[in-house]
């Protein structure tokens, strides 16, 4: 499943017979069917350049997505939040974050064993305990449609945006996040435990946000960009922060 989840990383275009001759081609004897199963257990689509790990919800409300044409220009003006697959020698977890897509700063992150809503609706109360957003954008996925995450969102005044169906770059600059940090980091370091995983993550989200420069932020980093949009404060950050590290 891991080396499914990196060469899908790599080329989220490829379905189950595509990767099945790529698998093939490294020495793996495997069919197509077998790959679409673990590819659905996964939540990986070819049709779509991101895992669809989000399944729409039943009967929700359907949000307009909001952000077409729009020019994003300052910190605060959209966030967005995202699930991907975290492969593990010995099972799996699911990664959300909440992003600030003017500045691509992390705002809040959390790991979970399985995709109930519980997850995502502490990752946004941590992120709207140090800012508000005027635009949350996010798939139609049931953990982001939940009453409890909508209402969050709706009581602190922030406008619901959702993608439409298909629309696959809706949430680019998230999926960006998720290559680099699999790439940079989860590839690389090969956790073998969730308390590994954990740690290695916290480390390097740390790392992207104040220490990694970013050539579409004119060399700088995202919590310069973040911090400039707020007069050179962090609300909360530092006291998040050492919760995070006294767990």
């Amino acid at each position: 499943m891991r080396l499914i989840d990196e060469e899908y990383t790599r080329h989220p275009f490829l379905g189950r017979r595509r990767l099945t001759l790529w698998l093939r081609s490294e020495g793996y004897p495997v069919n197509a069917k077998r790959i679409g199963r673990l590819m659905r257990a996964m939540g990986l689509e070819a049709i779509h350049p991101k895992p669809r790990l989000s399944r729409r919800g039943e009967n929700h409300r359907i949000y307009p997505y909001l952000l077409r044409g729009v020019r994003v220009k300052r910190a605060d003006q959209v966030w967005a939040a995202d699930i991907t697959y975290v492969p593990l020698p010995a099972g799996y977890m699911y990664l959300a974050a909440v992003i600030d897509w003017y500045s691509r700063y992390v705002l809040a992150w959390r790991l979970s064993n399985t995709l109930a809503g519980t997850f995502c609706a502490e990752m946004l109360d941590e992120a709207l305990s140090r800012s508000r957003p005027e635009v949350f954008n996010t798939d139609q996925g049931a953990q982001f449609t939940a009453t409890a995450f909508v209402g969050r969102l709706e009581s602190a005044g922030v406008r619901v945006s959702m993608d439409g169906r298909g629309r696959a770059l809706d949430n680019a600059f998230i999926e960006r996040l998720w290559r680099t940090v699999k790439y940079e980091d989860i590839y690389i370091r090969g956790y073998e435990t969730v308390p590994e995983l954990e740690r290695g993550l916290r480390a390097y989200l740390g790392y992207y946000n104040r220490e990694r420069f970013h050539s579409s932020l004119d060399g700088r980093t995202p919590e310069a960009v973040y911090r400039e949009g707020h007069g050179g404060r962090l609300t909360h950050k530092r006291t998040a922060e050492k919760r995070l590290l006294t767990r």
